[in-house]
């Protein structure tokens, strides 16, 4: 189904109010379901969260992001931190937070003479950096995703 079609039709079922403007896709986002544009009003959504969650995941990011819409729109307050917002969205069932979908990559070091591993988000050079515990050499020993 196409998201504009999608995204108007939750707002008909869920809300009982239509959906006027634009849903997009943005590539862009990373950790973020949706993105609501106050601006002009139109929605984007994160492409990666529709092809790895499931359609009633993704259905609540969309309630989510209505919300932000149908407040905005009754000019009350549409921020995560308002009453009006929080309210309506356990209303709706909506999602408050996005589902990691995407798995942060973190490399593991080993030091020779004591054993003890450690874990970096960014690379270590083996050769200028040593061990905190005892002064002992790094070895590199694998990448771990969490």
């Amino acid at each position: 189904m196409e998201l504009q079609n999608l995204v108007e039709q939750v707002s008909i079922e869920d809300f009982g109010l239509p959906f006027e403007h634009q849903a997009v896709w943005n590539n862009r986002l990373r950790t973020t379901g949706g993105l609501f544009y106050p601006k002009d009003c139109h929605l984007a959504f994160n492409p990666l969260m529709y092809q790895k969650l499931t359609s009633i995941q993704f259905r609540q990011i969309i309630r989510h992001e209505l919300c932000h819409y149908h407040l905005f729109r009754q000019k009350k307050g549409f921020h995560h931190r308002d009453k009006d917002f929080k309210k309506l969205l356990a209303e709706v069932d909506g999602l408050r937070y996005s589902p990691r979908v995407i798995q942060k990559k973190y490399r593991v070091y080993q030091c020779q003479k004591c054993g003890h591993e450690f874990v970096r988000v960014r690379q270590i050079d083996v050769n200028r950096f040593r061990c905190g515990n005892c002064s002992g050499k790094l070895i590199y020993q694998m990448d771990r995703y969490l």
